[in-house]
């Protein structure tokens, strides 16, 4: 069977954000299990795609996208139903959402969990370094204090519907616990 979509990777939170999003759209797609280090994303194929040889890459007919975020952002403008998906309307709307979704994406993600991850879990490849992993899981935790009041304020950081920026957040919660960071 030909399928529209195509989501190349597995394994990451970053992966398993795009696979998130597919699912909640109720959209039919394509998994290629591809994994990170495996030696998959460096063939000649996988390199077209992406030449920074990274998952997720999703394929939508002849466009490729790579970056989970931007995967994320594209299929729900493509494909959400505003009534179960969170859209915003307007340009504060979509600022504030994108502010959430950068925050998350540099703060949490690239900031604080990747440097654990490297130094940490890939300590064989990038090197060891503690006090950077330590002061990494302080900053993590600072800025989710920060985050706190409005995580409280409804079930979704946008209110009763579920956004892009929900499920960054949720991954890189499930990654930080995964990591052995305690969280509040």
């Amino acid at each position: 069977m030909l399928h529209e979509l195509i989501l190349l990777g597995t394994g990451t939170s970053r992966t398993m954000r795009a696979h998130w999003m597919l699912l909640e759209l109720g959209l039919d797609y394509e998994s290629r299990p591809i994994q990170s280090r495996s030696g998959e994303t460096l063939t000649e194929q996988f390199r077209r795609l992406n030449p920074r040889h990274k998952v997720p890459v999703l394929q939508h007919k002849s466009f490729v996208l790579t970056e989970s975020a931007a995967i994320l952002q594209y299929l729900s403008d493509i494909f959400a139903d505003r009534t179960k998906l969170y859209m915003p309307q307007d340009a504060h709307a979509r600022a504030s959402l994108n502010e959430w979704c950068y925050f998350i994406m540099t703060e949490l993600d690239a900031a604080s969990l990747y440097i654990v991850r490297r130094h940490e879990g890939l300590a064989s490849i990038y090197g060891e370094a503690l006090s950077a992993v330590d002061s990494a899981k302080t900053y993590f935790l600072h800025n989710l204090e920060a985050m706190a009041p409005r995580i409280a304020e409804a079930p979704y950081l946008f209110g009763e519907l579920l956004s892009t920026a929900d499920i960054l957040l949720t991954t890189c919660l499930d990654w930080a616990s995964a990591s052995g960071i305690a969280l509040p």
